[in-house]
């Protein structure tokens, strides 16, 4: 389940999702790698979902992987928005 504010990273298939969650688990970010909710259209139906104080770090850490997420959802109220990122 996604609380309001928090993030989902998604990614365009499992096996970058699974290596996005050891790499961030490795740098000690607490992120959860869940079942992507059904509003959500993604390929491989996991996501990862973290609080947004974090955005920076996951995005930093994974770019320097060269593994950045398709897309960034925030949940707000019951609905998933898209935000808009710039490269870190």
């Amino acid at each position: 389940m996604t609380k309001n504010g928090q993030l989902l990273a998604v990614f365009n298939s499992a096996h970058r999702v699974m290596k996005a969650e050891n790499i961030l688990k490795k740098s000690g970010i607490p992120i959860l790698l869940i079942p992507a909710p059904r509003a959500l259209s993604t390929d491989c139906g996991l996501a990862i979902r973290y609080e947004s104080e974090l955005n920076e770090s996951v995005l930093f850490t994974l770019k320097s992987e060269n593994l950045l997420p398709l897309f960034i959802y925030r949940k707000d109220s019951d609905t998933h928005y898209e935000i808009i990122w710039e490269s870190v």
